[in-house]
């Protein structure tokens, strides 16, 4: 006899039920997410080269199996994560201006970057990559990637209001947008931007853009 059900995806269904095999793991999402905090802080506290499986499993509070059935080294868990900031973006800036713009864009960043997190995390794992072919194109997607989609807003919003070319550069334009504060804040790691850097950033690199 058939069954019939509704979901919430398909509507009305005229096939039988399937039950989920027996011993079927069934991964919830809170553990996932408790694994993925863990990562981070782990990376953070010790590193990428001293981190290790057990130490994620006592952080986030869980068996290691239960990493295991998720990922089948530190290796693939930590490129996951990396390469999950790639989708998570920013807000674009709606201001009204280029100049404005460009400054909230400074100022979130600046902040993000501040973080004791991700200070320690991204200079590490810059130097993992040097070594480890798969990180460093992880870390490349994450970092170009994460910033792609917002610079490309402010240059569409940009481009719509008169304030640049139509046809400008999109890659040019990306790395002077993105490339002042990495430098500042990853490469050299420098101290906090002094009062009224961002803002005359903001107005320095939309002038560069308008030149483009």
């Amino acid at each position: 006899m058939l069954v019939r059900m509704t979901t919430n995806a398909d509507g009305p269904q005229t096939r039988p039920r399937r039950r989920a095999p027996a011993g079927a793991a069934v991964l919830r999402e809170d553990v996932t997410e408790a694994i993925r905090a863990a990562v981070f802080e782990e990376l953070a506290s010790v590193g990428y080269a001293r981190m290790s499986i057990e130490g994620i499993a006592r952080r986030a509070g869980v068996g290691k199996t239960a990493v295991y059935r998720r990922w089948r080294s530190k290796l693939h868990l930590v490129l996951d994560v990396v390469s999950a900031l790639a989708v998570l973006g920013l807000p674009v800036p709606d201001t009204g201006s280029l100049d404005g713009d460009l400054r909230l864009l400074y100022e979130v960043t600046a902040r993000a970057l501040r973080h004791p997190v991700a200070s320690q995390i991204i200079p590490d794992l810059q130097a993992e990559a040097a070594r480890n072919p798969e990180i460093a194109e992880a870390l490349q997607k994450a970092l170009r990637e994460g910033q792609q989609s917002v610079a490309s807003g402010i240059v569409a919003a940009a481009a719509a209001r008169g304030e640049v070319r139509e046809d400008i550069d999109q890659e040019l334009a990306l790395d002077l947008m993105s490339g002042p504060l990495y430098w500042r804040a990853v490469v050299v790691r420098g101290p906090k931007p002094p009062k009224g850097y961002l803002e005359s950033l903001a107005r320095a690199t939309a002038a560069a853009l308008k030149a483009l």
